[in-house]
């Protein structure tokens, strides 16, 4: 049975999981993300099995449809949206999930804030580079934290920012007021409301058509003065030429990004503005809202789990 564990970045997948219990299993493991259909369908044709790193390669009806060999996907996390289930299922693929650690993500949204918020990157070249401290941070405590979304990361968001003893907002389109009452949290009637509400926005909804550029020119011109914009949800949600333009005119004045429409970020892309990297007021993060070592344990752990399940006839975590 040939395997393909695709976008291994940190090519540890091998040692996050006891892959040797799996019956006749041939392993091929990829390090790097192919976005070329007809390149990936050369790669892939071979395996019976691939086993998939959330969306970093999107499996449409087009290339199941070009896979001969393929009888089952097991992709990281209990929902992927870039896979076409329908398509999958009249192919007699099945398709798997796993279980996910729900921390991740929110710690490190609190990570870019309180990087941005202290001017840590700023702070540490500066003492690389001559030796000592050079501008003023800024505390937390005292602020005000607005929600995009207020679904299980954005509920931990509230607890965290409580914690550092900022008043808290929030704002989606199906948010209700009952909701807010019960984290304790100011529902504010519109997305203008909340950014001008707020000294530091972080979404914390799922891409949807509806929320796809959601985030855009109108909506940074909303913002306070001094302003920061956090984004660990995912890339399209804000208009990336709208940040770029907004952080050139202080609105946000910082913003800390993980997540872009293009993944890997290539090298020439407009966010690597070098002006608003070096100076701090950029600081871009390579996806790592979910890459830490316990959620790979889970992740692949369980993707070994799903496949031995399969060989034997019993599938489970089955989305299609």
């Amino acid at each position: 049975m040939k395997i393909a564990i695709l976008d291994d970045y940190a090519n540890v997948a091998l040692d996050m999981a006891d892959w040797s219990q799996l019956k006749d299993a041939d392993i091929t493991v990829f390090n790097d993300t192919l976005i070329d259909t007809d390149a990936l369908v050369e790669r892939l044709s071979p395996f019976d099995i691939i086993c998939m790193m959330r969306e970093r390669t999107p499996f449409p009806e087009c290339l199941i449809t070009a896979l001969p060999n393929l009888k089952l996907l097991v992709t990281s996390g209990p929902r992927n949206l870039s896979i076409d289930l329908e398509a999958a299922s009249a192919h007699n693929v099945t398709v798997c999930g796993t279980e996910s650690r729900k921390t991740t993500t929110s710690e490190l949204s609190m990570l870019l804030m309180l990087s941005l918020s202290r001017n840590l990157i700023p702070e540490t070249q500066a003492m690389r580079k001559t030796g000592w401290q050079k501008n003023l941070g800024r505390d937390l405590h005292g602020l005000s934290l607005g929600l995009i979304g207020l679904g299980k990361i954005g509920e931990q968001m509230s607890v965290l920012g409580r914690a550092f003893g900022m008043s808290i907002h929030a704002w989606s389109p199906n948010l209700t007021e009952e909701r807010c009452k019960e984290l304790d949290v100011v529902k504010q009637p519109t997305l203008a409301a909340l950014m001008s509400a707020s000294d530091v926005v972080s979404v914390h909804m799922v891409l949807s058509e509806r929320s796809e550029g959601l985030i855009d020119k109108a909506a940074f011109a909303a913002m306070r003065e001094r302003a920061l914009f956090i984004n660990t949800s995912r890339g399209p949600i804000a208009d990336e030429q709208a940040l770029l333009d907004g952080l050139k005119q202080g609105k946000p004045w910082k913003a800390g990004i993980d997540v872009y429409g293009i993944e890997p970020l290539p090298m020439n892309h407009p966010l690597r503005d070098k002006e608003l990297t070096e100076s701090g007021r950029l600081l871009l993060s390579p996806h790592l809202g979910y890459v830490t070592e316990q959620t790979w344990q889970i992740f692949y752990g369980q993707t070994v789990d799903a496949i031995a399940a399969w060989q034997n006839g019993r599938p489970i975590r089955v989305l299609n």
